[in-house]
Order: structure tokens, then C-alpha cells, then sequence
């Protein structure tokens, strides 16, 4: 039993220990404190305590009284405690005679120098009985403890089981504020953190890449929210482990970051990328769903003898938005022009918003034609966008405006007005003809009203929808939320809309998809019509996909016809339908309307009307 004046001191150090413990005091310095103490109270004795690590194995906390050259012989022979117990180590354990103990042998050199005889350790333990560690003491005599050393020993393992268990929590509560829960990367506080010591104390230059999950949100949309969940730490665990050189960061939502350390060239991080986008692009199983990921990816490189500090986040950020615009999955470096780009951008969304409130937008329309005889059989609505000073610009000058949804929206809306009052100013002059073909943006379907904003544009101005035709691009079709899209498509198709699939076979699409989202009408892209006088390829693939179209019910469109030879090449193909400046340019609704009057399918005409006579007239 410990005397009184022994007891008083184990309280006294008790109340001390908890102070430094609720003061924030490191680990180290309240264990030297115990040890010390420790040491006073047994008389002969040496005292190290000693920590379990994840691995399960000891480490040294604190041995105040072995000399450093000791302590790194300590560390040498790999701490002669994790020797000594290598399976007795959660129980107490006495030696009174190191040298007649083999578990020993390798730690003698250390120990008898430094007048050490006799051992004896005691584990330090949780409330929920783990083994946190061990206190342990080394005797100058060959001797064990006795039984007031075993019950102050008792006290301060008591002592040190609330130290660790506190440093325990304190670690978990940092690793919770600075990692994230999903993909167990370090999170965005963890990457400011680290960015921030790195770009103010760099010595050499390293890339920044940031990269973003393609399709996420169609992901939870489509398949659940446990299938994105598992796409995030799919590709967390992938980043972890892609290279020694990579830190990796998921900063939130579909967001990720990766410092490459001794990357200081363009192509390295091209590198690098490029592998990262391979790596992440393995499919896996996930909720009986086979998912198929996809990554793009933004990289800018810091230079601490070059750049400044504060651009480095902006320029990797402006090249992962404008990898984005590119075409998901790819990867793009910053470049000065890129700045540019973006200034160009703005400028052009600010213009197309002025437009937009100032009523500065006009539908012009180009004529859908029979290429055998030229009649106008509909027509194609197509932006234009008016200037202060009146001149027209067309749609391609201000085309990457409306990559911003909430303009393309808009836009669409203005549009749809006026293509309704124009066809039902045809309709009531008696003029013949079909459709008149409409572009939808992604922005459209993604608002979830299209079919609402069609049906009251057109059944305000009493058109029948079925002189409509809804002309999906291919990207908008085959992109991001596709199976959305299909179904907005089928309820407007059952509500008598055609629809037709825009610049088929330059993007997205292939003859397979035709099953899987059926249209009424194909419209070729203009890559295949430029070259098909000469290039057989190009022959070879418009036949087949007449072929193809005439038995699956679909029409064929071929988009920018510009020669009478490419005109007569696609009529001997068997192409009844084109499209092009050699028939008519987009033109104004006035205009359009005497092209109607004169050209229109069924109109009667002076003999002799030869292909391109729209396109004669429309100069006039």
C-alpha cells in the first residue's frame, strides 16, 4: 500500500496531468511529466512510456531521463519493449534479470552501460479495455516492482489512458475537420491549408490540377444517389493511390484537386493527366448498375520564381471550365489566350442578355427544299442576333453565349414566339408548306417545362403542332441526363411533334442509338455533304444511311448542300430532301414569306424552275 505522503503526490500529479490535458499541452511534455515523477517516487528506477500505433505496434512517447545517444540506440534496436512482449504485450510483465532473459539479448549493449538491470512494464489501457500502450520501468538492480511501485504504477497508467485516449479523440475530431467522409481524401480546409504552405514556401515548381466528375448529377438522377455515392469513393480511392508525386483532395460535390509535386513542364502535366483520366475511366459494378466514369480536367503550373501567388487556383479553374466547354473527359493547360477566351465570352453573354431585354433577337429562316425540283417544302428557324447599329449577327458569333443556361432559355422563349406568329401568318395566307424545325438547347430539357412552353407558344397563336419539327442536336441527345431528354422527346412526339436528330455523325451518336432514341427525321451534318462529289467514304456512308432511314421509317435532311454537283450526287443517291446555301441563306421572315409565296411545294409555277431559283430570288 502506497504511504500517505506517496498518495498525496499521485494526486497532486493527477490534478496536474488533467490541467495539461484541458490546456491542450502536447502529448510528449504531460508524459515526461509523468515519467518524471514516476521516477521520484520508485528511487532506482528509469521510466519510458510508450504508445500502439494503427499498426499495432510500440512507439516511444517519452524516456526523459535516457540520454539522446541512448534514445536513438533505443530506436535503433527497434524499441526492446516490442521484443520483449511480442505476445504477452497487453499483460504486465517483470524481469528482474534482463541478462538471463533472451528477449533481451539484442538490447543488452544499450541497457547494462547505462547500469540497468531489471524490467518491468504494465499496459495502459482504454475504457473499453483496447491496449493504448504501456508504461515501463528499468531497475538498477536485478529486481521487479513491489507492491507499492505495482500500485503508483497502477495510478499513472490510469493517468496515462486518459492522456492517449484524449490525443485520440483529438486526432479523430482534426481528421474529421480536415478529411472527407465520403472519399476519405483530405478535404477542401486540408488542400487551402496545404496550397497555401506551398505556394509561400515553394522551391521548386509543381502543377495544380483540378478535376471534376463528369455527369454526376445524371448519375444520381438516373441510377441513385448510392451509385454516385460509390463513383465518388470509386474514384477517391483511385486518386489516393495514383502516384507518390500526387496529393489528392476531394474539395465537395463532383470537385477534386491534385497537387503533382516536380511537375514543371506543360507535357509532364499533360502526363499526368492524361493518365489520370485513363485511370479513372475503368468501368466497376455499383447497385447492380455498371457505371462508366468519366473525368475532366483543368492544370496550371506554379512557378515560385515566376508566378505570383494568388493566380495559380484562378488559372486551373479557368482551364478545367474551358476543358468542359471542350467535350467531357479531356484535359486542358492553361494558357494566357485562355484569359482572353473567357473576357471574349463574358462580353458576348453580356451582349446576348442586352439582346435578349431589348427585343434585339430575330428568327430568320432557311428553306428545307426537294433537291430534285427546288420547292420549299418547310423551313428551319435560325437566331439572329441585331446590333445598336442594326447590323444582323449571325448565331455562330455569339454561339458559346448560350452556354450559359438561363441565356440559352431565354433565348429559346424569344424564339418560339416569333416562329409561332410566322407560321400562323403563313398559315392564314394559304401558303403550302410542312414544318418549320426548331433548335432546343440542353437548358430546355433541363428546365423540365418543354413541352408546356411548346404547346402554349404554338396553341396561342393556333398553329397545330404539327407543322412543328423539335431539332435535337446530338449532344443535347445523347449527353448528359440522355434518358431524361428521351422521355421529354417521346411525350412530345405523342403530342404530334416531329422530331428531328440535328448534325448526325460528327458527334456523340451512331447508327445504334437510332434504336434507342427514335426520331422522325435525320439531318446529316454538312461534314459528310462537303466531300461527297470526291470522297467515296463520304458516298458510301450517305447511302447506307439512306438505306438504313427509308426502311426504319425516317426522312433524310443532307445540311449544307453548296453545289449544284453535290446536289445531283445526293439526288442520285436517292436523297428527296436538302438544305443549303445552294438553295437559300437563312433569311428574314419577310422574306421567307415570298419565298413561300413563290417557291412553296404545291404552289403552281412557270415551267423550267430550276434548283437554286431560292437562292437567286432571296438576292433580290
Amino acid at each position: 500500500m502506497p504511504s500517505k505522503q506517496a498518495l498525496e503526490r499521485l494526486i497532486t500529479l493527477q490534478t496536474t496531468v488533467l490541467q495539461m490535458i484541458a490546456y491542450g499541452e502536447p502529448v510528449q511534455l504531460i508524459a515526461e511529466k509523468i515519467c518524471r515523477e514516476a521516477e521520484d517516487l520508485s528511487g532506482d528506477s528509469k521510466c519510458v512510456i510508450f504508445g500502439v500505433d494503427h499498426d499495432a505496434r510500440m512507439y516511444l512517447i517519452a524516456a526523459p531521463n535516457f540520454p539522446p545517444a541512448s534514445l536513438r540506440r533505443f530506436a535503433q534496436v527497434n524499441l526492446p519493449p516490442a521484443h520483449v512482449e511480442p505476445t504477452a504485450v497487453n499483460e504486465a510483465i517483470s524481469i528482474p534479470d534482463i541478462t538471463k532473459d533472451p528477449r533481451f539479448a539484442t538490447c543488452l549493449d544499450v541497457l547494462l552501460p547505462f547500469g540497468l538491470r531489471g524490467y518491468w512494464s504494465s499496459p495502459i489501457r482504454a475504457r473499453d479495455n483496447r491496449l493504448l500502450g504501456k508504461i515501463a520501468f528499468y531497475y538498477s538492480s536485478n529486481r521487479g516492482p513491489n507492491d507499492t511501485e505495482e500500485a503508483i504504477a497502477s495510478g499513472l497508467a490510469r493517468l496515462c489512458s486518459i492522456m492517449l485516449e484524449n490525443e485520440e479523440i483529438q486526432r479523430k475530431a482534426k481528421e474529421l475537420a480536415f478529411t472527407d467522409a465520403l472519399s476519405k481524401l483530405p478535404n477542401r480546409a486540408s488542400y487551402n491549408d496545404r496550397l497555401s504552405l506551398l505556394m509561400s514556401d515553394a522551391t521548386s515548381p509543381f502543377a495544380l490540377l483540378l478535376l471534376d466528375i463528369d455527369h454526376l448529377k445524371s448519375v444520381n438522377d438516373t441510377m441513385g444517389h448510392a451509385v454516385g455515392d460509390a463513383l465518388i469513393q470509386t474514384l477517391g480511392a483511385r486518386l489516393k493511390v495514383i502516384g507518390d508525386t500526387i496529393e489528392a483532395f476531394r474539395l465537395g460535390g463532383d470537385e477534386f484537386s491534385l497537387i503533382v509535386h516536380g511537375c514543371d513542364t506543360e507535357e509532364a502535366m499533360d502526363q499526368v493527366a492524361r493518365s489520370i483520366i485513363a485511370e479513372a475511366s475503368t468501368p466497376f459494378d455499383a447497385n447492380g448498375y455498371c457505371v462508366m466514369p468519366s473525368v475532366t480536367i483543368g492544370g496550371a503550373i506554379f512557378d515560385p520564381f515566376e508566378q505570383e501567388v494568388g493566380n495559380l487556383s484562378e488559372q486551373a479553374d479557368l482551364a478545367l471550365y474551358h476543358g468542359k466547354e471542350m467535350g467531357r473527359g479531356s484535359f486542358v493547360a492553361y494558357k494566357p489566350d485562355l484569359q482572353t477566351s473567357m473576357v471574349k465570352r463574358v462580353k458576348l453573354m453580356s451582349d446576348l442578355g442586352d439582346a435578349l431585354r431589348e427585343g434585339r433577337i430575330e428568327a430568320f429562316f432557311q428553306p428545307i427544299v426537294r433537291i430534285d425540283n427546288g420547292a420549299i417544302v418547310g423551313m428551319e428557324a435560325l437566331a439572329r442576333m441585331l446590333s445598336d447599329d442594326g447590323k444582323i449577327i449571325p448565331a455562330a458569333d455569339f454561339y458559346k453565349a448560350t452556354s450559359d443556361p438561363q441565356l440559352a432559355y431565354a433565348l429559346s422563349g424569344a424564339m418560339l414566339k416569333q416562329i409561332a406568329s410566322a407560321v400562323r401568318g403563313w398559315l392564314d395566307l394559304g401558303i403550302p408548306f410542312q414544318h418549320v424545325g426548331f433548335n432546343v438547347t440542353q437548358a430546355d430539357f433541363k428546365q423540365g417545362d418543354i413541352e408546356h412552353r411548346i404547346t402554349e407558344a404554338f396553341s396561342s397563336a393556333g398553329v397545330p403542332l404539327k407543322h412543328i419539327i423539335l431539332e435535337v442536336n446530338e449532344a443535347v441527345y445523347l449527353g448528359p441526363g440522355d434518358d431524361f431528354v428521351a422521355r421529354a422527346v417521346e411525350r412530345l412526339r405523342a403530342a404530334g411533334i416531329l422530331v428531328a436528330l440535328d448534325d448526325f455523325g460528327t458527334g456523340f451518336a451512331s447508327l445504334t442509338h437510332l434504336l434507342s432514341f427514335p426520331v422522325d427525321i435525320i439531318k446529316i451534318d454538312r461534314a459528310f455533304i462537303k466531300d461527297i462529289v470526291k470522297d467515296k467514304n463520304s458516298c458510301v456512308i450517305v447511302e447506307a444511311l439512306l438505306g438504313i432511314a427509308g426502311k426504319l421509317g425516317m426522312r433524310i435532311v443532307a445540311e449544307g448542300i453548296e453545289t449544284s454537283e453535290q446536289a445531283e450526287k445526293l439526288a442520285a443517291l436517292g436523297c428527296r430532301l436538302g438544305q443549303g446555301y445552294r438553295f437559300a441563306p437563312p433569311v428574314p421572315r419577310k422574306l421567307a414569306t415570298e419565298l413561300l409565296e413563290r417557291l412553296g411545294e404545291g404552289v403552281q409555277r412557270s415551267t423550267g424552275n430550276e434548283p437554286g431559283e431560292a437562292a437567286q430570288f432571296s438576292q433580290k
